[in-house]
Parts: C-alpha cells; structure tokens; sequence
C-alpha cells in the first residue's frame, strides 16, 4: 500500500468517524425533544463532507508507483 492509499484510507475512518458523530448529535436532540438540525450535526456533517472531497482529490492523484 502506497502512503498516499494510507493517507486515503485513514481519511474514509475519519468520515466514517464523523458521520456516527453527526447522527449521534441528531438522536440525542431527537430524544430531547428537539425538532432543528443541532449546529454540532451542521458541522460534523460539513466536516465530514470535506474529508470526502479530500478523498476525491487524493484519489485522482496518480500513485506514488508512478512517480517513479
């Protein structure tokens, strides 16, 4: 695995991390009672959407392989 692919699949945790945080953050409003989106889920959600647009960019990136 090129650093790069490592760097790309920590990134996917890391969204992953983020996205179980932004609905965690919609149930416990949800069991409170509330009915708005909590601004703690806007800004996971739009953390985790620029993790993915990292990804993206990384992705088509040509591998370390062919630098070489």
């Amino acid at each position: 695995m090129s650093d790069l692919d490592d760097i790309i699949s920590r990134l996917r945790s890391v969204s992953e991390d983020l996205a179980d945080r932004a609905i965690s953050a919609l149930s416990e409003t949800l069991r409170a009672g509330g009915t708005k989106r909590p601004d703690s889920e806007r800004a996971l959600t739009q953390a985790r959407r620029a993790v993915e647009k990292a990804i993206g960019l990384l992705e088509r990136l040509p591998s370390s392989s062919d630098d070489a």
